[in-house]
C-alpha cells in the first residue's frame, strides 16, 4: 500500500471514529440525564380512624384532633380519646417511616446498578479518548504540504484539512465532556451515600416510634387499670396528683411549727374522716428535694422490710429500691402503694411521673422526721376539702415533704 493510500485510509478512519464518538456521547448524555431516583413515591394508605387516604394528611388530622382534645376539660373519656389519637398518630408515623425506608432502599438498589454501569462506561470512554487523542496527534503532525501531496485533488485536500480540524475541535469537547461526566458521577455517588445514611437515620427513628407506641399503649392500659374505667375515681386521682404537684412547688399555705430531731413524731397519716381532701385513700406521700431539685427518695431511705399492696403492678406503680441511710418516716411493717417515677407520661403525672413514694404503715399512723430540721405545717384547698401536709427544711439544702398527713 502506498503512503498516499495509507494516509487517505487513516483520514477516513478518523472521520468514522469522530461520528461514532458523537453518537456514543449523545447516547451517554441522554442516559445520564435520566432521573437518578425513578422510584415513584406513594403515600396513600388506609389508617384506621383517619378520613383521608393520604398518609401526610392523616398525620395532620391526628395532630389536630389531639390539639382539640387538649382544650377540653379533663375527663376519663376525653383522656382515653387523646390516648387513642396519640396511638393512631404514632402508628401513622411508623407507617410513613417504613414507607420512606422501603422507597429509599429501592432507590439505592436501582442506582447502585446504574452507577456500576456508568462506571464501566466511563472506563471504556476514557480508554477510547486516550486512543483518540493519540490518533489525532499522529495525524495532526502531518504538515499541510504533506497532506497536499497525498491528495488526489484540491477538493480532497480541503476535505482532509476540514476533517482534521473538526476532529481536533471534537477532541477538545470530548475531553471536557468526559471530565464533566466524571464530576457528575462523583456527585451522584455522594447523593446516594447520603441516602444510605438517611436510611440508617430513619431506622433509628422507627425504633423510637415503636418504643413510643408501646409506651402509649401501656399508658392507656395503666390508666384503665388504675381508674377501673370509673370517671369518679379518675377525677379523684387527677385532683390528688394536681394537688401534690401544686404543693411542692409553692401552692400551699405553710406555718413554721418547731425544730425537730430525727425520729421525732411530726403527726399522723390522715384518714378520710380526718382529712378527705385530694386523697384516694389513707397513705403518706413522701418526697425529697435538694437545692430546689426533685430527688429519688430511694437514694435517701435506708433498706428495710416492706411489701407491696395487693395486686401491685410494677409496670404501673413502679418497684422501689431503697439504698440510702435515712430512716423511714413511718413504722414497720411498711406497705408500698406507689413508687417514684410511676405512671410516667400519664395524664396524672406528666413526663416526670410520680415525684415521691406513696406508703402506709400496717401498725401505726405515726409520721416521723427522717432528719433534724425545721418543721412547717401546711394546708392546700381542694375541691372536696383540704389536703394537710408537713415539710422539714434541713441544714444541707435538703427538703423533705410529708403529704396527706395531719402535722402536730
Amino acid at each position: 500500500m502506498s503512503l498516499t493510500a495509507g494516509k487517505r485510509l487513516l483520514s477516513y478512519f478518523i472521520l468514522i471514529v469522530s461520528f461514532w464518538l458523537i453518537f456514543v456521547f449523545a447516547t451517554y448524555n441522554f442516559s445520564f440525564a435520566e432521573d437518578p431516583t425513578p422510584t415513584p413515591s406513594s403515600s396513600k394508605v388506609n389508617i384506621e380512624g383517619c378520613p383521608h387516604e393520604d398518609l401526610n394528611k392523616c398525620i395532620e388530622f391526628f395532630q389536630g384532633k389531639i390539639s382539640e382534645l387538649d382544650q377540653q376539660s379533663k375527663t376519663l373519656a376525653s383522656e382515653i380519646e387523646v390516648m387513642d389519637n396519640q396511638i393512631q398518630l404514632t402508628e401513622a408515623r411508623i407507617t410513613a417511616t417504613k414507607q420512606d425506608i422501603e422507597e429509599l432502599v429501592l432507590d439505592i438498589a436501582t442506582t447502585t446498578q446504574k452507577l456500576s454501569t456508568l462506571q464501566e462506561s466511563l472506563t471504556e470512554l476514557t480508554e477510547i479518548l486516550l486512543n483518540r487523542i493519540v490518533a489525532t496527534y499522529e495525524v495532526g503532525r502531518a504538515q499541510p504540504f504533506e497532506i497536499l501531496l497525498g491528495s488526489d485533488s484540491a477538493s480532497s485536500f480541503l476535505s482532509r484539512l476540514n476533517y482534521l480540524r473538526i476532529a481536533q475541535i471534537h477532541d477538545k469537547k470530548l475531553i471536557y465532556v468526559t471530565q464533566q461526566a466524571r464530576n457528575d458521577y462523583e456527585n451522584q455517588k455522594e447523593i446516594f451515600e447520603n441516602k444510605k445514611k438517611k436510611v440508617e437515620s430513619l431506622k433509628e427513628q422507627l425504633e423510637v416510634y415503636t418504643a413510643q407506641l408501646d409506651l402509649e399503649k401501656n399508658n392507656k392500659e395503666a390508666l384503665l387499670e388504675v381508674t377501673q374505667n370509673d370517671e369518679a375515681k379518675y377525677q379523684r386521682l387527677l385532683a390528688q396528683a394536681q394537688a401534690e404537684q401544686a404543693i411542692v412547688f409553692g401552692g400551699g399555705e405553710e406555718t413554721f411549727m418547731r425544730d425537730v430531731s430525727k425520729g421525732d413524731s411530726i403527726g399522723f397519716i390522715a384518714s378520710h374522716t380526718a382529712s378527705p381532701g385530694c386523697s384516694t385513700g389513707a397513705h403518706l406521700h413522701f418526697e425529697v428535694h435538694k437545692n430546689g431539685s426533685v430527688q429519688d427518695p430511694n437514694n435517701f431511705l435506708q433498706p428495710t422490710d416492706f411489701q407491696y399492696y395487693p395486686n401491685y403492678s410494677f409496670d404501673i406503680y413502679k418497684a422501689i429500691n431503697p439504698q440510702g441511710d435515712l430512716p423511714w418516716p413511718i413504722n414497720s411493717p411498711i406497705q408500698i402503694n406507689q413508687g417514684f417515677g410511676a405512671q410516667k407520661n400519664s395524664s396524672f403525672y406528666g413526663d416526670a411521673g410520680h415525684l415521691g413514694i406513696d406508703m402506709d404503715s400496717l401498725s401505726s399512723s405515726t409520721v416521723k422526721a427522717v432528719k433534724d430540721g425545721k418543721l412547717y405545717g401546711g394546708v392546700y384547698s381542694c375541691s372536696n376539702g383540704k389536703l394537710l401536709y408537713a415539710k422539714i427544711e434541713h441544714d444541707d439544702g435538703l427538703l423533705t415533704w410529708y403529704l396527706h398527713m395531719v402535722p402536730n
